[in-house]
């Protein structure tokens, strides 16, 4: 085991994959001689070369088109989004063109692509660099879809993202670069199993990325009110183990979901859905979701804090439905 940073765990990932594998190569905006915007990157030009991390024009478009032209001729492309949000530039071909390829060919052409794209609120980015956009990729078949939380998924997740034959799009949360946690670079992290984070009889918390951070702080103050409530990180939105969550809720019959935000047409809400719909025998009372107001993300960084969720939402929603 290997203490290190969430932005450490990816460039290790990324280390022991392009050491283990010809086929992998990286491309994106400043990811070779700089090491990335956000340092991510950093040292891995030296070891490997600009053959095999490349940087690439300002263009989302062609970073994509060149991933998906590279995997359908035998590669294993690792690209980079520097901001998630720039996905809309290049939405047609994460929606149209890489998932679809394989289908639409019958099986015969496999896109192996990761996608890294930098995710969510932190650090007063404004409203076009902060979003959490994981769900505008939830409603199309065939894209895989990680949201790892922890240095150790970090790591894990994103080797077998690479290993995977389809294309799997990989979020990873600005606001937990400095994170540190524990590392076994010989371990991997399946895609589509949930990390039972925390043990709990009270009530099932399910949450993600920085939200699962929260709710862990969240945990442990309930915990202190006699409150043990099971916390329930998916890791993978898509597949998504909705296995695990209906398991919990035979012991707790509670569910509260935390999103980083607005709910609507979100992973919490078809998660808040499929447990009403498959399970609703195990509910003693109706689910809650703590999600962001229906705004774009302010700038400022009182009003950013404000429009996120907090512990003390988190804790009042897990009291009221437990002790009501």
């Amino acid at each position: 085991m290997t203490e290190l940073t969430y932005r450490d765990a990816i460039n290790a990932a990324l280390y022991d994959e392009l050491d283990s594998d010809p086929a992998v190569f990286l491309l994106g905006e400043d990811i070779a001689a700089a090491g990335g915007v956000f340092k991510v990157t950093e040292g891995l030009f030296e070891r490997f070369g600009p053959l095999r991390v490349r940087d690439t024009p300002i263009s989302e478009q062609a970073i994509v088109g060149a991933a998906l032209g590279a995997a359908v001729t035998g590669m294993r492309p690792v690209a980079e989004i520097m901001f998630a949000d720039f996905a809309g530039v290049c939405f047609d071909q994460i929606a149209n063109q890489m998932p679809k390829y394989r289908y639409m060919t019958g099986g015969q052409v496999s896109v192996p692509v990761t996608l890294r794209l930098v995710n969510g609120a932190s650090g007063g980015f404004g409203a076009q660099h902060s979003q959490a956009v994981e769900n505008w990729f939830l409603g199309i078949p065939g894209l895989k879809v990680c949201t790892p939380s922890t240095p150790a998924d970090c790591y894990g997740l994103l080797r077998s993202a690479i290993r995977d034959d389809n294309p799997v799009l990989f979020f990873e949360h600005k606001g937990l670069y400095a994170l540190t946690g524990e590392v076994d670079r010989a371990a991997t992290v399946p895609l589509g199993r949930a990390d039972v984070v925390r043990a709990g009889d009270a009530a099932t918390v399910v949450a993600t990325q920085a939200m699962r951070i929260l709710a862990q702080t969240a945990a442990n103050e309930l915990a202190g009110q006699g409150i043990e409530v099971e916390l329930i990180d998916p890791r993978s939105l898509a597949p998504f183990d909705f296995d695990t969550v209906s398991q919990s809720l035979t012991k707790t019959n509670y569910l509260v979901v935390i999103e980083e935000g607005p709910g609507r047409a979100s992973w919490a809400t078809t998660l808040i859905t499929r447990m009403v719909q498959d399970h609703f025998e195990l509910l003693d009372g109706p689910p809650a979701l703590i999600s962001t107001d229906d705004i774009p993300i302010p700038y400022a960084a009182v009003l950013e804090s404000a429009w996120l969720p907090s512990v003390s939402e988190i804790v009042t929603a897990v009291r009221q439905l437990v002790l009501s």
